[in-house]
């Protein structure tokens, strides 16, 4: 009895060391593990709160029209180019045979318009060289005029002296008014040779203006003829880039207006994540940092990015009613700032990511 009794103690004394023991490297390891989890947690800025985003193309056609055909199905990958479908095109070759027709019909009124033209010229050239010809017909006869008005005047003199004969004298009078004749005949069709200069050059201006107008009607119907033969191309409609068909409402034999959404093309090579941090949590966060991915529907793969840039401003005050902080009624929320992550090229090689997809990134700053 006396020998329990003395090793009681000693056994509660070496518990009492091994329990002191065994709590202070717990608490050893606890403060280990938490330096080392803080240290995590400040240099890994993580946030559940993330999205796949991408390029989403709209396909809506620019005319109105009959969908004579579909080539593609939803979920097929196309590429950029690819036929996606086409409107019945009758009406639009119609158009375009009549924007022909009519731009035509305006060139060649326009070719007869530059014939009248040239030969409206050509017609001023030759009246304006008779008109020359006459003038200088014209001071011939003056001349000739004048030398006729002297030698009468002189036989006059002579015949009132009775130095030359009568019929002289009335030989030179003749000639007077024969020459005299010659000048006035001379002078009219000059005049009329001037008028008729005049004539054709209106009628030259008047041409002239009307090529203008008829210009501007050729380009018009130019106009009208390459409106028509791009609304003709219209129905055919082409993937605008690499992607996936989704949202396909359409089938053969369905009227279209213009504008009208018909499907979509997600282009897969053109997703990013986009991550709503808390302002607190933005402080280290710089572009070009590095970003780990991990994605919801693929919890055992993680897949890598980088910074790419920080929005300007917050969610809230980009959205449709903002917060008014001066009604008097403010109470302080701590703010999301999207912040957009792009994806390492070759991380999603297979394109294994969608867009809308939940992810978890964090971003790895440095201290």
């Amino acid at each position: 009895m006396e020998d329990v009794k003395t090793s009681s103690p000693v056994n509660n004394h070496k518990k009492k060391k091994i329990a002191v023991l065994i709590f202070s490297t717990i608490v050893i390891i606890g403060c280990i593990a938490g330096y080392f989890y803080i240290r995590y947690k400040s240099t890994h800025i993580t946030k559940d709160d993330a999205f796949i985003e991408g390029g989403v193309y709209t396909i809506a056609s620019k005319v109105t029209g009959t969908i004579s055909q579909i080539y593609v199905r939803d979920n097929q990958f196309v590429k950029k180019g690819d036929l996606l479908l086409d409107l019945d095109p009758a009406d639009y070759e119609v158009r375009v045979k009549e924007a022909e027709a009519a731009l035509s019909a305006e060139k060649a009124k326009l070719l007869e318009i530059d014939a009248k033209i040239e030969a409206a010229k050509k017609q001023i050239s030759e009246l304006a060289a008779r008109a020359n010809a006459i003038k200088g017909l014209q001071e011939v006869q003056e001349a000739n005029l004048q030398q006729a008005e002297a030698d009468m005047k002189r036989a006059e003199g002579l015949y009132r002296e009775d130095i030359i004969p009568k019929e002289k004298y009335e030989k030179t009078t003749t000639g007077y008014k024969s020459s005299l004749a010659m000048v006035k005949a001379a002078s009219e069709g000059l005049r009329y040779s001037t008028l008729s200069v005049e004539t054709q050059r209106s009628a030259l201006k008047q041409a002239e203006a009307e090529k203008t107008v008829r210009l501007s009607s050729v380009k018009q119907k130019e106009a009208l003829f390459e409106t028509a033969k791009l609304n003709y191309g219209y129905t055919k409609i082409y993937a605008p880039a690499d992607g996936n068909i989704t949202k396909k409402a359409v089938k053969p034999g369905n009227q279209i207006q213009a504008g009208q959404p018909l499907m979509a093309v997600v282009d897969l090579n053109d997703i990013y994540v986009i991550a709503n941090y808390k302002e607190t949590q933005l402080e280290k966060v710089r572009q070009g940092q590095k970003v780990e991915i991990k994605v919801d529907t693929y919890p055992g793969k993680k897949f890598k990015g980088r910074v790419e840039s920080i929005m300007a401003g917050t969610g809230a005050v980009f959205s449709l009613f903002p917060p008014e902080n001066a009604t008097g009624s403010y109470v302080k929320v701590v703010q999301r700032i999207p912040v957009k992550i792009i994806l390492d090229k070759g991380t999603d090689s297979e394109h294994v990511l969608r867009i809308g997809m939940s992810v978890e990134p964090t971003v790895l700053v440095e201290k």
